[in-house]
């Protein structure tokens, strides 16, 4: 496996741009709403990065790919939980256009990352 520090995935980076935005927004939210959706958006977005990490510094093919699914997993349970907090007027229309860019930009590289693991450089 080829050393390589996840910091510089352009997939983790995005991942960490997405959660950051989602911190910034759920830090102006009342109490009820940080303490229910707000924990739950932050947990599953602050999930991708980390899963992608822990894959990277798995050491096997094999484990980066499950903890890379892992992350897929927690980027679509971080969609649901955008759809919750927009239906239940917790984020604005510009806020989730901001985020659905995101999203949108992570996914196929998530998808792409996944499909690149393990395959060789030649």
């Amino acid at each position: 496996m080829v050393s390589q520090r996840f910091q510089d995935l352009k997939v983790y980076r995005l991942a960490e741009d997405l959660s950051e935005e989602i911190w910034k927004i759920v830090r102006q939210w009342q109490p009820l709403e940080k303490d229910t959706v707000g924990k739950q958006i932050i947990r599953s977005a602050d999930s991708i990065g980390a899963n992608i990490a822990e894959g990277l510094g798995r050491g096997s093919f094999q484990d980066n790919k499950r903890f890379v699914k892992i992350a897929r997993g927690s980027l679509y349970e971080t969609q649901h939980w955008l759809r919750r907090a927009y239906y239940r007027q917790l984020l604005t229309q510009e806020q989730l256009n901001r985020l659905k860019q995101l999203v949108d930009e992570l996914a196929p590289k998530l998808n792409a990352y996944l499909n690149s693991i393990g395959k060789s450089n030649n």
